[in-house]
């Protein structure tokens, strides 16, 4: 039997969780993406908390009108790395949660480095 695309995007992510963790000193930079918008969260998994996280329902991004999906992407990127340099934060490890490094997913990584994170 086939697998549906939830279950086969939870495989990926479990087999991706294995391997990527984040620490104090390098935290995970989680994103999910949903049909209306992308969310990303830095997390430290030594300690379970989420030290930042930005959407692109925050007021600076849902504010812009006329954008797609991928171009909103780009700004949460940019202000992910923003934010995290004012927390002190400047390499993180990459989870793409099970989504291809395509498209949306891509655009924010892009964005974030071109913001002055590393990864």
């Amino acid at each position: 039997m086939a697998l549906t695309k939830q279950e086969r995007r939870i495989r990926i992510k479990m087999r991706i969780h294995k391997v990527v963790r984040g620490t104090q000193d390098k935290p995970r930079l989680s994103v999910f993406r949903s049909n209306r918008g992308i969310y990303i969260q830095i997390i430290d998994d030594a300690s379970g908390r989420t030290l930042l996280s930005v959407s692109s329902r925050n007021k600076e991004i849902a504010a812009k009108t006329g954008i797609n999906k991928t171009e909103q992407a780009k700004l949460v990127g940019k202000l992910a790395a923003e934010k995290s340099k004012e927390a002190g934060i400047t390499e993180i490890v990459f989870d793409r949660n099970g989504y291809l490094y395509h498209g949306r997913v891509k655009a924010l990584a892009d964005a974030a480095r071109e913001g002055g994170l590393k990864f």
